[in-house]
Formats: structure tokens, sequence, C-alpha cells
């Protein structure tokens, strides 16, 4: 059977295209040629199956008091007992967790992850091997999503936070044995300022690429 990693996720990992003329197909989703997800998959070779559970708005355990199930924690168990067995969880979220609504501080927010990652740790869907999780940290929010049309209902705040979630994420990882990598430095869009662009999706997959290998 193939090594499988399970890549869970928010709007970066669904793929969500800022500007439709970055994406190939002049959409609003970066096509199989072009998400991280897909390169990965590409990257790493027959051997691993590579399965994206992307969703535009989630958050670590947070509800959205707008829209309904945007929490991982309340269907993480669903999402990995359907995929299992897993040799690998990739964790990247946090970016909607900044959101004013959601009243959480970075702190806040990292203790969040570290209970996400406990919840997946504590599944029973890693067979015969213990449980691995690579927690990554998305890249900082870029000031011009302030001036975007996602800057109002995102609120004040969240880019401070966002540059202060690396710290907490690597200690929630240092907590729970988990793996770290900080996604900063993929490229993000200048248009909202929280969405990667083709070439980020191709920074981060080559970072995982390098990666992932040695976890396995």
């Amino acid at each position: 059977m193939k090594k499988h990693i399970l890549c869970l996720g928010d709007s970066n990992t669904h793929g969500y295209c800022a500007d439709p003329a970055d994406c190939a197909d002049g959409g609003i989703r970066f096509n199989e040629d072009e998400r991280w997800t897909c390169l990965l998959q590409k990257a790493l070779g027959a051997g691993v199956l590579v399965t994206e559970e992307g969703l535009s708005g989630r958050t670590t355990v947070f509800q959205d008091p707008l829209h309904e199930s945007m929490n991982a924690l309340g269907v993480l168990y669903a999402l990995l007992k359907s995929h299992e067995f897993l040799d690998l969880l990739i964790i990247m979220l946090g970016t909607n967790d900044t959101k004013e609504r959601l009243g959480a501080n970075a702190s806040c927010i990292g203790i969040g992850m570290e209970r996400l990652v406990r919840r997946a740790r504590s599944v029973d869907c890693w067979g015969a091997r213990e449980p691995n999780i690579l927690i990554v940290c998305p890249p900082p929010i870029l000031p011009e999503m302030e001036l975007a049309e996602c800057g109002l209902p995102m609120g004040r705040g969240c880019i401070e936070k966002s540059l202060e979630l690396p710290k907490y994420y690597q200690k929630a990882a240092q907590l729970t044995g988990a793996h770290f990598m900080d996604a900063a430095g993929c490229e993000f869009n200048r248009l909202d300022g929280m969405h990667l662009t083709r070439r980020g999706h191709a920074q981060l997959a080559q970072r995982l690429a390098e990666a992932v290998p040695g976890l396995l």
C-alpha cells in the first residue's frame, strides 16, 4: 500500500486563486498542475498518495458565527477515519483564526492548534505506526488585505496576529511531538494579501518535497 498523506487546510489548501490572471484556467481555483498538494504528489512519486482536504474559511477550533462547520476540530474525527490509514497529516491553518469576530489572539490560536493536534493523535487512523503530524504555519497576511474586499469581514488586528503565529505554532509542535515548518516567504498575492500565488504554491510544494520524505 502507498504511503498516505492527508493535507488539512483552508482556502490555500483548496487552491483558491484571488487573481484569475495568475491561474492557467482563468478561474478562481488553481488547477492540478498548480496547487501545492498536487505538485507535492508529483514530487513524491507513485509510492505516495497525497489527499487534499481544503475548505475556504476553515479554522483550527473556533466556531465562525457567520458560517457553519468551519472549525477543523468539529469534523476531524470523520475526516481522519474516512482517509485511514495515514502515514502523515499536514495541517496548515491559522489565517482564518485571526479574524476579529472570532476574538482569539495569537497565543489562543496556538493553543487551538495544540488542541487540534492532540485530538488528531488520539484518533485511531494511524494503523501500526505512531501519530505523525506536521504543522505548517501559513505565511503572514500582507497589508493589502486591509484594502481588499475581504478586509472588512476579516476585521482588525489580523496582520499582527499572523506575524506572531510561528512562535506559538512552534511551541504547539514541541508540546505535542509534532513536526513544524514555517511557510513564511511563500508568495502571497498583492490583491487580497492572504492567498498563495501560483509561484507561492510552487514554493510551498518544493519546501515540503524536501522535508516530507524524511518524515515518512
